[in-house]
């Protein structure tokens, strides 16, 4: 076979090549070459359909096409192509599971990045809607929302329907969409009053034994109590365990946005930090998938020669597969007190294109009598992308298996790797979570 015909075959045997984002290029935010691009990449999508299960990006394409006069992508109004973008959260799912056609293959097709870049030109034009904006300030947001005696408000007022028909009507915030709580007593409050702890860290090839904890935006104001869980995990485990006070948000709600200039202005904020933590031995974890996923792909992406970052990346690690690496080399505290049960566990998309693994599964089947069944779907919860008036439906779709899954099953508990998600999934099943898997761990190690 020749080498054109070699480029040309659906699929290839090597790996998947993620280039880096050229968002400061020339022609990046221009709206022809934009098009020209969409329809290049949504014509090879509608003789493909490989990814119509995934998220209601691909169905919105494919019934613009069938609807069209021409039935292809030359029949669709361009201004139609915005439709595609609108529902896309940027999970990665199509280029990491699910698409033939990703580099090295001569198509090059990059969903996500086109998507990016289609939200970041919208966003240079001025077409992103107050309700957005407010959405993904969570550093401002968030500070606001702790502040004792408001916090308390919020969460009674969102408890309240006349509130949140308002919230609708006005914001385009869904009336039935699980909105997270505030809470004044943050994780970093929580944290500092924590007594001092024995420490017994060893190295490893891939691990240092001493552990920074990025909080996040929403560990340290929405669910603390996750981050406690985590950071009590560390602990028993005889890690070094520091907090970095000074973070600010990861970026990922402004990349979602397509506000990028303002995820390198988050970049520059955490990185002199995160580095110096790095440089003294530290190695980082965060409770929340997506967070990881952001300093270990999104901004290596962005910001490919900056030395804080690919340094910081390389130090990045999700939390149970940092456990899972210290167990590798016989360092994993394994005094488990009580089995677990049955476990529903929910697999995040963020968490699923980092290529580690099942970690959670495994660290939690260390404990005798547990049994985890992983649930490999995406919820539809997205951080804001389900409590829009116009995506809650869908949403809501996208997270129907999950919820059956659970129902189906005779689980002892059910949770989420993404506490956001979580809110979704617990919203359909109807009855509580178990927290976190730090939560369930603790329980096992009865601390």
């Amino acid at each position: 076979m020749s080498n054109v015909n070699e480029g040309r075959r659906e699929g290839s045997l090597e790996a998947p090549t993620r280039h880096p984002l050229d968002w400061k290029g020339a022609d990046f935010y221009a709206e022809g070459p934009l098009f020209k691009e969409l329809e290049r990449v949504y014509d090879i999508c509608h003789g493909c359909r490989r990814c119509v299960s995934l998220c209601n990006a691909f169905p919105t394409l494919f019934d613009l096409v069938d609807e069209s006069p021409t039935m292809e992508v030359d029949g669709i109004q361009k201004q139609d192509y915005w439709k595609v973008v609108d529902q896309c959260y940027l999970c990665d799912l199509c280029y990491m599971t699910k698409c033939p056609y990703v580099p090295p293959h001569e198509w090059n097709v990059d969903f996500p990045h086109l998507m990016l870049r289609a939200k970041a030109v919208k966003f240079e034009q001025g077409e992103i809607p107050l309700r957005d904006k407010i959405l993904t300030a969570t550093d401002v947001v968030g500070r606001i929302g702790s502040i004792p005696v408001v916090a308390q408000t919020i969460n009674a007022a969102n408890q309240l329907k006349p509130v949140r028909q308002l919230l609708e009507k006005t914001l385009g915030v869904h009336a039935e969409a699980p909105l997270p709580r505030f809470e004044s007593n943050t994780a970093r409050k929580r944290l500092a009053k924590k007594p001092a702890r024995t420490v017994s860290a060893v190295a490893t090839p891939e691990t240092t034994g001493k552990v920074a904890i990025f909080v996040t935006c929403y560990g340290d104001k929405n669910a603390p109590q996750v981050v406690d869980d985590l950071y009590e995990v560390l602990c028993h485990n005889g890690l070094e365990v520091q907090i970095a006070t000074a973070a600010q948000c990861c970026g990922m709600p402004k990349l979602e946005l397509g506000d990028l200039h303002a995820v390198e202005r988050l970049k520059d904020a955490n990185m002199a930090q995160l580095a110096a933590l790095v440089a003294t031995g530290f190695d980082i974890v965060a409770p929340i998938p997506s967070c990881v996923l952001m300093f270990k792909q999104e901004l290596p992406l962005m910001f490919p020669e900056d030395p804080q970052v690919l340094k910081v990346k390389r130090a990045f690690f999700d939390p149970f597969e940092y456990l899972m690496l210290r167990h590798k080399h016989g360092l994993l505290v394994c005094d488990f007190k009580q089995g677990l049960g049955k476990i529903a566990l929910h697999v995040p998309c963020h968490q699923r294109v980092q290529n580690i693994g099942l970690k959670t599964k495994e660290v939690l089947e260390l404990v005798s009598g547990t049994e985890v069944t992983p649930i490999e779907r995406c919820s539809g919860h997205d951080g804001t992308y389900a409590i829009k008036v116009e995506n809650y439906a869908f949403a809501k779709k996208i997270c129907r298996p999950v919820v059956k899954r659970i129902e189906d099953g005779s689980f002892d508990h059910y949770l989420s790797d993404c506490p956001m998600a979580g809110e979704l999934i617990e919203q359909g099943v109807e009855r509580p979570a178990a927290g976190s898997a730090f939560a369930l761990l603790r329980q096992a190690y009865g601390i």
